[in-house]
């Protein structure tokens, strides 16, 4: 009896380990969007935009300041022009193009859903900003004074013959020193439009969407874990900042909460990995910066693809009782 209590110790252990936090809602992970907020809508057009957008206050882009913005239906928001684009391309873009982008796929509005925006100085929303970043970043002190807000709400995909939708966000805001951009993931259910080799019925496949930021000058850039593989279908259950559904990041000097960056990618606070194909370097996330060195995955080993990296897998070996 002693040894099965200690296996379902060991077993709750384990569950309260891989989900500390469970899964946050739509309604939660989302900030209040829509008509009713006095937002606007794109026109319904695929690969169509917002016109420019002037900005009430400036906003710092890793070191570049800008004064408008456009809000892309295949899910961009871009600082120099509008991007019809609809196959996302991979970061580093170093064509001057300085995107936020949660999340770059072949959306066609015209279809169905919409694609709301605004620019705010509402209390209530800054109030609600500012409460969730004392909790992601709570070094920061941050007070929110401006926010823009762009939501993509049940945009399905081009060339959909299925019922699939995706719901988005992305925020920028500043507290006249500070500028972060924050990502939110409501309910992701297509990756990718048939013009960019998608399956008509499912949604997937092809090349997918890509997720992240970018600087246009090949000092910046970032990509969500997932991006441009299937595996951002999931991107709803990811985080940075132990609230599944949201990325968080300060974009006038760059730093993401949780872990490191290392060429591109996000590895954890305290995670060891391996950084190619061949597990011959194993590197660890510490204190905000990445350290590696020469260490294989030894023999008894696999070395398999995990997140953004990779790991050392090792087999189960069963104790099995003999009856003789």
């Amino acid at each position: 009896m002693e040894g099965v209590l200690q296996a379902t110790k060991l077993m709750l252990l384990v569950l309260i380990s891989v989900c500390p936090h469970g899964s946050a809602t739509s309604s939660e992970v989302l900030y209040p969007y829509g008509l009713p907020q006095g937002d606007k809508a794109t026109p319904r057009l695929d690969d169509g935009a917002s016109g420019e957008v002037k900005l009430s206050t400036e906003f710092t882009f890793f070191g570049k300041k800008y004064k408008s913005l456009y809000v892309n239906n295949n899910g961009v928001i871009s600082f120099n022009k509008a991007v019809s684009q609809y196959t996302p391309k991979a970061f580093p873009l170093t064509d001057g193009e300085a995107f936020v982008t949660p999340f770059w796929g072949d959306v066609n509005n015209a279809l169905g859903g919409s694609v709301y925006y605004r620019q705010s100085t509402n209390p209530d929303l800054l109030q609600k900003i500012s409460v969730d970043m004392k909790k992601h970043l709570p070094d920061l002190h941050y007070k929110a004074t401006w926010a823009f807000v762009a939501t993509w709400d049940r945009v399905p995909y081009y060339g959909s013959k299925s019922k699939k939708v995706n719901t988005f966000q992305a925020v920028l805001t500043s507290d006249g020193f500070n500028y972060i951009a924050i990502l939110n993931y409501g309910d992701i259910q297509w990756t990718t439009g048939t013009a960019s080799k998608g399956d008509p019925d499912t949604g997937l496949g092809g090349t997918p969407a890509q997720a992240g930021f970018n600087s246009g000058d090949n000092t910046h850039y970032f990509n969500i874990p997932g991006s441009r593989t299937n595996e951002v279908l999931k991107i709803q259950k990811t985080t940075n900042v132990n609230y599944p559904g949201r990325w968080v990041f300060q974009v006038d000097d760059f730093k993401v909460p949780g872990g490191c960056i290392f060429q591109a990618k996000f590895a954890k606070e305290g995670e060891d990995f391996w950084s190619e194909a061949s597990c011959s370097t194993k590197c660890r996330c510490q204190g905000g910066k990445v350290s590696c060195s020469g260490e294989s995955c030894p023999a008894s080993g696999t070395c398999e693809a995990s997140g953004s990296f990779f790991t050392c897998k090792y087999e189960k070996i069963e104790n099995k009782q003999l009856c003789f």
